[in-house]
């Protein structure tokens, strides 16, 4: 059964400890004018991201935020992406938040392990600014579905 879609705005969790980075997807999702019907939580790594998902860095505990999609970055300090992707994929209640990976890295092993780990798309940093638009508006409009079809 599919539910009306919601007033409430589509959250987003950005995981990026590079503010250019960030930057350059907040103006990705400007130039799709999809900005508008989001809300953006910024972590600058996985352990500020775990902290916003579960209120603090144990990920056994209940879910305590449930953005409508991850964008995440491979390589941060503290906990990295794939390691933030891991424990996630492993959670009961947050195992199935679309995940977008937004990295620089250029190895096959990062895009493997990530797709093992059951992310939902991969865009290299280093794409066109007109590609990454059209990726990020794919990915807004996943999020939006999911918000739409699976949450209140």
């Amino acid at each position: 059964m599919k539910r009306k879609i919601q007033k409430n705005k589509v959250e987003i969790l950005l995981v990026e400890d590079n503010p250019n980075d960030a930057e350059l997807v907040m103006m990705a999702f400007e130039k799709n004018k999809n900005i508008a019907d989001c809300k953006i939580q910024f972590a600058k790594d996985g352990i500020e991201a775990l902290q916003y998902l579960f209120g603090f860095e144990d990920e056994d505990s209940t879910l305590t935020n449930r953005p409508h999609m991850i964008i995440l970055d491979l390589y941060m300090p503290r906990l990295n992406g794939l390691e933030f992707l891991k424990k996630i994929r492993e959670h009961p209640e947050a195992k199935d938040i679309p995940i977008v990976i937004l990295t620089s890295s250029e190895k096959r092993m990062d895009w493997i392990d990530s797709h093992s780990l059951g992310i939902d798309c991969y865009i290299h940093k280093s794409v066109d600014f007109n590609q990454f638009v059209e990726a990020t508006g794919w990915a807004l409009v996943g999020a939006i579905e999911e918000k739409t079809f699976n949450h209140q």
